[in-house]
C-alpha cells in the first residue's frame, strides 16, 4: 500500500462510495465518507445481489417506450411511470426516447460489457481477501421465459452476447429443469448466462465497512450536504448540516440522489429514481435454488442468498417517496408460481424492502472526473447494474485520482455529457 497521496471526501456510502474508498485506501489516500442516511440502509443492501455481464443492453433500448406504454395500463405491471407534471420527469422522458434505439444500444454494448466483466473479476479478487466472505458464486444466471415471443427475443439477444464473447446458451425446458433438480419449473426454456454470478449484499456491505474502518476511513452518518464552496476550478469546502468538510478530491456517489448534489455545482446529470421492491422468502426444505434467475416476462429477479430466496422487481419511475404501492408488490407475488409452481408466496406485508435505482435517460452511468471542476469525480447512475458495477466504479475513480489509466474505456460515461 502506497502512502500519503492526499485526502479524499466521498459523499455516499453505497457500493460505489465504499468501493471507491476501498481502492483509494489501498493507494494511500486518507478517506472520509459522508452518508445522508445510516450505514445499513441504502439501495446496495436490498437489491437482487446479481453480477451481470449479461446486461450489456442499456435501459434505453428499442421497444422499451412502446412496452412501457402498454404496462402503464396494468397496475401490477413490472414497469410504471407515476403520472405527474414534473419537468424533471418530462425532460428525462424526452431524452430517454431519443436514446431508445438500436444504434445507441450497439454503440454502448462493448463499454458496458467490459466494465461489468472487469467488475466481476474485482469481486473475485475481493472475495479471496481475508475477512471477506459474502457468498459470492460465479455459477451463472438463468433467464427463464414462458412465451414464444420472449424466447425469440432471448435467442436474438443471446446471439449478440455470443458475438461479444459472453458465455451464454439457450436451454429447453428439460435442460433448465436439470439445472434446478430441487424445484419444479413451468417454463418454455431459458438463456443461461454462465458469465454471471450472485452474492449476498448485506454481508458484502458490512464487511467493506469494517475493512474501511479498520484501515482508518472516517464515516459520518446522517449528514446532509447543503452547498459547495468553490475556489477557481476546484471545490474547496463542502458545507453540511453537521459542519464543513474538505478534501483534495471530492467524489459524489449518492445513487438516486445524484442530481440534487450535482445541481449545487451547476452540473446537469439527468436521472430518475426507479423504485424497486424486494422481500425474503424461506423455502420449504428440499425446494432450494442453485442459481439466481430472472422471470423474464414478469421482470422479477430470484436470488438464493443466506439460506433464503430474495424476490425483487418492478421499475417505478417518479419522484422519490416512502409509499409502498401494494399492487406493484402483488405483481411480483403473483408471478412467482407461474414459473415455480412449488413456491406459493403470501403477500409479505411488513417484510417489504424498497430502494431506488439511479436511472440516467441514456442508460449509462456517470463515471469519471467533471470537466469544469478539476477535483470532483462522479461514480453513480448504474441503474439496475449498480451492485454489479460497484467495484469497477471504485477502481476507475481510484485509478483516475492516482494518475493511472482506467482498465476499461469509460469515455462514453462522462459525467458532464448532458451539459
Amino acid at each position: 500500500m502506497s502512502q500519503d497521496k492526499g485526502t479524499v471526501l466521498i459523499i455516499g456510502a453505497g457500493i460505489a462510495g465504499l468501493s471507491s474508498a476501498f481502492y483509494l485506501l489501498q493507494d494511500g489516500w486518507k478517506v472520509t465518507i459522508l452518508e445522508k442516511g445510516n450505514l445499513d440502509d441504502n439501495c446496495s443492501y436490498g437489491n437482487a445481489g446479481m453480477i451481470v455481464p449479461s446486461h450489456f443492453t442499456p435501459l434505453a433500448a428499442p421497444g422499451m417506450v412502446s412496452q412501457g406504454i402498454k404496462w402503464m395500463f396494468d397496475r401490477k405491471s413490472p414497469f410504471y411511470v407515476r403520472p405527474n407534471l414534473s419537468w424533471n420527469l418530462l425532460d428525462w422522458g424526452m431524452k430517454f426516447m431519443k436514446y431508445a434505439n438500436k444504434q445507441h444500444v450497439e454503440k454502448q454494448a462493448v463499454a458496458i460489457r467490459d466494465l461489468n466483466l472487469y467488475s466481476s473479476k474485482l469481486y473475485d479478487a475481493l472475495s479471496n481477501q481475508p475477512d471477506f466472505d459474502f457468498e459470492l458464486e460465479q455459477n451463472g444466471i438463468i433467464m427463464l421465459f414462458k412465451s414464444k415471443e420472449v424466447q425469440h427475443e432471448e435467442v436474438e439477444l443471446a446471439k449478440r452476447a455470443q458475438d461479444l464473447q459472453l458465455d451464454v446458451s439457450i436451454l429447453d425446458a428439460a435442460e433448465v429443469q436439470a439445472l434446478e433438480p430441487n424445484l419444479k419449473l413451468d417454463v418454455l426454456g431459458a438463456a443461461f448466462y454462465k458469465c454471471d454470478g450472485k452474492l449476498y449484499p448485506p454481508k458484502l456491505m458490512r464487511q467493506l465497512i469494517n475493512y474501511l474502518k479498520s484501515g482508518g476511513v472516517t464515516f459520518h452518518e446522517h449528514v446532509d450536504v447543503l452547498r459547495f464552496v468553490k475556489e477557481g476550478s476546484k471545490v474547496r469546502e463542502v458545507i453540511t448540516d453537521k459542519g464543513s468538510f474538505s478534501g483534495d478530491e471530492v467524489i459524489i456517489a449518492t445513487g438516486a440522489y445524484l442530481p440534487q448534489l450535482t445541481a449545487k455545482l451547476g452540473l446537469k446529470t439527468p436521472l430518475m429514481p426507479g423504485k424497486g421492491y424486494s422481500f425474503m422468502y424461506n423455502p420449504a426444505e428440499g425446494t432450494t435454488l442453485k442459481h439466481a434467475a430472472l422471470l423474464l416476462e414478469a421482470r422479477v429477479a430470484v436470488t438464493p442468498m443466506n439460506g433464503h430466496i430474495r424476490f425483487s422487481g418492478t421499475m417505478e419511475l417518479g419522484s422519490a417517496n416512502d409509499t409502498i404501492y401494494r399492487n406493484r408488490v402483488q405483481g411480483i407475488v403473483e408471478s412467482i408460481p407461474k414459473y415455480m409452481p412449488d413456491i406459493q408466496v403470501a403477500y409479505p406485508e411488513d417484510k417489504i424492502w424498497f430502494g431506488y435505482r439511479p436511472c440516467p435517460p441514456d442508460g449509462l452511468p456517470y463515471l469519471g472526473r467533471v470537466g469544469k471542476i478539476s477535483n470532483v469525480s462522479l461514480a453513480g447512475g448504474g441503474g439496475m447494474m449498480g451492485l454489479s458495477l460497484g467495484p469497477a466504479f471504485g477502481k476507475a475513480v481510484a485509478d483516475i485520482l492516482s494518475g493511472r489509466p482506467t482498465e476499461t474505456d469509460i469515455s462514453n460515461f462522462r459525467p458532464d455529457r448532458f451539459d
